[in-house]
């Protein structure tokens, strides 16, 4: 009887090592994973147009998202960067940007976008153009959230 157990038992750890080994893993559509990020960016910039800067980066933080802005010290965790964010009004002004580039990780969890970005002072009318990156990662639920985003000012401003 413990012959045919240790028999038995052999047989099925050698079945699940063979289909181990000649599992195929199907490529991930990486071109298609492209243009949903490249969508969310484009909806993540219209979410801020619609309502605000502050409310629209804390809908698409990662639960580890980091904020890297301007002399200032990285700005790591949704509590940390609402603090941050909601430190002052952004009633004032508007974020808008517009994403150029999006690349995904050949994992399908992680990506990244990069384009220009503009902000306007509703008070005076100034606008300020610069670029950005955010990068990104799929949640539990498979929406992307950026976990880091920095912008850098200066390729123009106008009245």
């Amino acid at each position: 009887m413990k012959y045919i157990l240790l028999l038995t038992c052999c047989g099925i750890i050698a079945c699940n090592s063979s289909v181990h080994e000649h599992a195929v893993q199907v490529p991930l559509n990486t071109d298609s994973m492209k243009n949903v990020l490249m969508k969310t960016d484009l909806d993540f910039s219209n979410l801020s147009q619609q309502v605000g800067i502050n409310k629209s980066f804390m809908a698409y933080v990662h639960d580890h998202g980091t904020l890297l802005r301007p002399n200032h010290q990285p700005i790591t965790g949704k509590d940390s960067i609402y603090a941050y964010l909601y430190a002052k009004s952004d009633s004032l002004f508007r974020l808008t940007w517009k994403p150029v580039y999006a690349d995904i990780a050949a994992s399908g969890d992680l990506g990244y976008t990069y384009g220009t970005y503009t902000f306007l002072s509703k008070a005076t009318n100034d606008s300020s153009v610069g670029t950005y990156v955010s990068i990104w990662k799929s949640d539990d639920s498979g929406n992307w959230k950026y976990v880091l985003d920095t912008g850098n000012p200066g390729l123009s401003s106008s009245k």
